[in-house]
C-alpha cells in the first residue's frame, strides 16, 4: 500500500489524527516498547484489527535498534511506527518520557510516521495476561517488553479504528 504523500518529514506526533492522516488506508504498523535493556516489538494484522508481540531486541546502540526495526520493517511492509511514551501517573512528563520522544524522532529518518502513545498500565496489562496465560516468571521475563509493546499497539489501533478516542 502506497503511503499519501507527504510536503514534509513523516510526523513524529501524540495526536492520533495526525498520525492517521499520514498513513495509507490499512498496512501494517509496528509497536515498539523501549526499554532500558530491551526493545519490545509488535507488529499487527494490515486491517488494524489485532496487534501481535514479535521478538524483542537487545538494546545498543541506537544505529543498532534502527536496522533492527528497519529490518522488521520491510520484512512486514510496515506504514508506521507506534512508541510507547511513558508518563507519570498523573499524566506528566519524565526524563524517560524525553527519551522515548527523541527514540521516536530519531525513528524518523525510516520515512514513516510515527505515534507516541500513552504506555501508562501497557506492562501490568501485559504481565496480568502473561499470568493468565499460566506462563512461568523466566517466560515472562523474555516476553513482557514485546506483550507490553502489543498492550501499547493495540490501544493506538482502537483509537484509529474509533474503538477509543484520544
Amino acid at each position: 500500500m502506497e503511503a499519501r504523500p507527504l510536503t514534509s518529514a513523516p510526523p513524529v506526533t501524540t495526536r492520533v489524527d495526525e498520525f492517521r492522516a499520514a498513513l495509507p488506508e490499512g498496512g501494517v504498523l509496528i509497536g515498539i516498547d523501549t526499554g532500558t535493556k530491551t526493545i519490545g516489538t509488535a507488529v499487527c494484522d494490515a486491517g488494524w484489527r489485532f496487534a501481535s508481540p514479535g521478538k524483542p531486541i537487545e538494546r545498543g546502540k541506537f544505529a543498532r535498534d534502527r536496522a533492527a526495526i528497519e529490518g522488521l520493517a520491510k520484512e512486514r511492509s510496515a506504514v508506521g511506527i507506534v512508541v510507547g511514551l511513558p508518563l507519570n501517573m498523573d499524566g506528566s512528563e519524565s526524563p524517560r518520557s524525553q527519551s522515548a520522544r527523541a527514540y521516536a524522532r530519531n525513528l524518523a529518518v525510516l520515512a514513516m510516521p510515527v505515534l507516541l502513545w500513552d504506555e501508562r498500565w501497557s506492562t501490568v496489562a501485559a504481565e496480568r495476561a502473561l499470568i493468565d496465560q499460566d506462563m512461568s516468571r523466566a517466560k515472562r521475563k523474555e516476553r513482557i517488553d514485546s506483550a507490553a509493546a502489543a498492550t501499547i499497539l493495540q490501544a493506538a489501533l482502537d483509537a484509529l479504528t474509533g474503538g477509543a478516542e484520544r
